[in-house]
């Protein structure tokens, strides 16, 4: 019989996200954890600092790279908080644009996590599959932001700008045949909205695939199946939030018990799970996929008979448009003020939490009357849940470490903020 030793590993960096950002100390009984001690550090520092530091409408593009790959959510808390303490009333047209671009970024963020998770368990295809739709949205993002991954789009008063009338389309090149072009354009000739409505038609059969080539394949259920299991109870007690604390059976869910936005006017179902188990948080995240894509048909079909303005049309926190800049003189100084100085809000405190795809994602800010905030507090929904990976590994192989760490679906630039 051999000798058991034990053992000090430094674990990491493994999973996509935590480039470096993340060094387990495990200490180990032969391959059993007894201890697991995250170390964090060397990514963002002290956003919530420069926040303080800049003007309220400067911070905006920061909230995009706390979570990169949830960031219009993170935006959402952010505008929602100012428009809190600021009381005012967003259009509806604005309201259901960003209600829709929320789970736009929740099937994006859930493309990334299964096969992120999928290729850190063995599985390379499903990391393959899951890029392949994510194009599609991203090409969305850059429709509306100009850009795929900071969009900085939604502003204090509604959105940036309206929802495009056509899709870049693809051209012909030396490596792309024309007759390939034509099919990739096939989806592009519409608006913004009808590539969308395509987009909704295929993706249910897109999630089939991925169920097909995991939910009942032997090798991923041996590496899941009651890996990290958390109980009802503790998963409350430590602070858990969407996914994880759904997956252990807590019917939790923002947008169903302090709906915001027109979320009230939506219809769809939280999936829960029953074992709390890594497998069971694989399932709710699929059905999460399938329930964010009816949310997202209902915006199209409300938005397309549905016209109006994005964004408030108060100066003193919306900037004019260009084409008034630069013919008018008041709208000049209110476009040079807004961009220099910003906008005072009232003093007073204000907490605002959404549904991000990670779990409850607040900003706690409170306003002394400046044009910045005087206190800003993030609540990032990641660092609860890494807070329990000691307990979550203990007593389990040191290759059950990767499944963890990918089930609790961690991203560092809000951890490490």
């Amino acid at each position: 019989m051999p000798e058991l030793r034990n053992m000090t590993l430094n674990f990491g960096p493994q999973h996509p996200a935590a480039h470096g950002v993340l060094r387990l100390i495990l200490e180990m009984n032969g391959e059993v954890i007894e201890r697991a001690d995250p170390h964090i550090g060397l990514l963002h520092r002290a956003t919530e600092k420069l926040a303080e530091s800049k003007p309220y409408n400067q911070s905006i593009g920061y909230m995009d790279r706390l979570d990169y790959v949830s960031m219009m959510c993170n935006e959402h808390s952010y505008v929602l908080a100012i428009e809190k303490l600021l009381g005012v009333d967003v259009p509806i047209r604005a309201q259901y644009i960003r209600v829709m671009f929320d789970e736009i970024t929740r099937i994006l963020n859930h493309l990334l996590w299964i096969g992120a998770h999928a290729l850190d368990v063995g599985a390379m295809t499903m990391f393959l599959y899951a890029f392949r739709e994510r194009e599609d949205l991203m090409d969305v993002y850059e429709a509306v932001s100009g850009a795929r991954l900071h969009a900085t789009y939604y502003r204090p008063g509604g959105v940036n700008r309206d929802l495009p009338d056509s899709m870049p389309r693809f051209e012909t090149t030396k490596w792309r045949s024309e007759k390939e072009t034509v099919r990739l354009n096939g989806n592009r000739g519409g608006s913004m909205l009808d590539f969308l409505e395509d987009f909704t038609n295929r993706f249910p059969v897109y999630v089939d695939e991925y169920e097909t080539l995991l939910t009942d394949n032997r090798i991923w259920k041996q590496r899941t199946v009651g890996i990290g299991v958390v109980s009802p109870e503790r998963a409350m007690q430590l602070g858990f939030s969407g996914p994880m604390l759904r997956g252990s059976g807590i019917e939790w869910d923002l947008r169903k018990k302090q709906p915001y936005e027109v979320y009230d006017q939506m219809d769809f179902d939280i999936p829960v799970g029953t074992n709390g188990d890594s497998y069971d948080r694989y399932l709710v995240r699929m059905e999460e996929m399938r329930q964010s894509n009816r949310i997202i048909r209902q915006c199209i079909d409300w938005l397309r008979v549905n016209p109006g303005p994005v964004l408030l049309q108060d100066n003193k926190i919306t900037p004019p448009r260009r084409e008034a800049m630069k013919g008018n003189m008041e709208s000049l100084i209110h476009h040079f003020k807004h961009f220099t100085e910003g906008y005072c809000i009232p003093e007073g405190e204000a907490y605002v939490g959404i549904e991000h795809p990670k779990g409850e994602f607040g900003i706690y800010m409170i306003s002394d009357g400046a044009n910045k905030p005087y206190r800003l507090k993030i609540r990032a929904p990641g660092f609860a849940h890494l807070a329990s990976l000691d307990e979550m590994v203990r007593g389990h192989m040191l290759a059950d470490v990767v499944t963890v760490i990918g089930t609790q679906d961690i991203v560092f630039g809000e951890i490490d903020r």
